[in-house]
């Protein structure tokens, strides 16, 4: 009997506080998901800034986290606190060891000398960071954008699908060998417009290194135009849920 009177009010309580945690996610699910991914894309970039500062633990720390969702290929990757931003194949060779297997290549994360290498290649940078940036973009846009239909989102990663399947399919005849390597079908299609330096390899400004660029930035504009609208939609009906429900017990959000 004396129990009663305190497990009602208990209880009580402890739905209040859940829906109304409830209740706040589901008006700032945005908020939420753009902190979580910004952690997220955040956190390779601390990988050079700690080796700079010597806290080699935590660097590596990271790196071995993010190898487990990239290859970490030193050419295909940032730099940060050395000369250059970006590094071709044979300056990473020349400066660690003369190989071309992807799984000694990768395990260079930089030196002083040369910068720190960022916790994952140029692509991931431009898929998450076009993700991170168009869910920021949709929340003013959000009123004007209808989901995107399939056909429309199979357009905008077809490009990604393309370029990372003929990188691998290259890559096959050996790092730093193959036909993206130095992409002479691209420079005898467009007769040499450009210079040597924009058909060969992966350094920045290179054809490889804007395609990577910008079919991964297409890449997260696909994801957040397909998914966001149908996010908003859902959370905006448990939303009206909980207010119901809260309004029903006699209880004001």
């Amino acid at each position: 009997m004396i129990d009663k009177p305190l497990v009602a009010p208990l209880n009580r309580s402890g739905a209040l506080a859940a829906n109304r945690v409830l209740h706040w996610l589901s008006k700032h699910w945005l908020l939420v998901i753009s902190l979580l991914l910004g952690l997220y894309i955040g956190l390779p970039w601390l990988a050079p800034l700690f080796m700079k500062l010597g806290w080699i633990g935590a660097g590596n720390a990271i790196y071995l986290i993010y190898s487990t969702q990239c290859h970490q290929l030193p050419q295909r990757s940032f730099f940060l606190f050395g000369p250059k931003f970006m590094y071709g194949l044979a300056e990473i060779q020349a400066a660690w060891k003369v190989t071309d297997n992807p799984l000694f290549l990768r395990q260079f994360v930089g030196s002083p000398e040369m910068g720190w290498k960022v916790a994952w290649s140029d692509r991931m940078v431009s898929m998450y960071a076009g993700l991170f940036f168009a869910g920021l973009l949709y929340w003013p846009l959000r009123k004007r954008l209808k989901p995107l239909p399939l056909w429309g989102f199979a357009l905008l990663i077809l490009p990604m699908a393309i370029d990372g399947g003929t990188h691998f399919i290259s890559d096959l005849a050996g790092i730093g060998q193959g036909f993206r390597d130095s992409n002479a079908w691209l420079a005898a299609l467009t007769r040499n417009a450009f210079p040597a330096t924009f058909y060969a390899g992966d350094a920045l400004g290179s054809f490889n290194s804007w395609m990577r660029l910008i079919t991964g930035i297409l890449f997260g504009i696909g994801i957040v135009w397909l998914a966001y609208p149908y996010l908003e939609s859902a959370f905006a009906d448990l939303t009206r849920e909980i207010e119901a429900k809260l309004s029903r017990a006699g209880l004001i959000v």
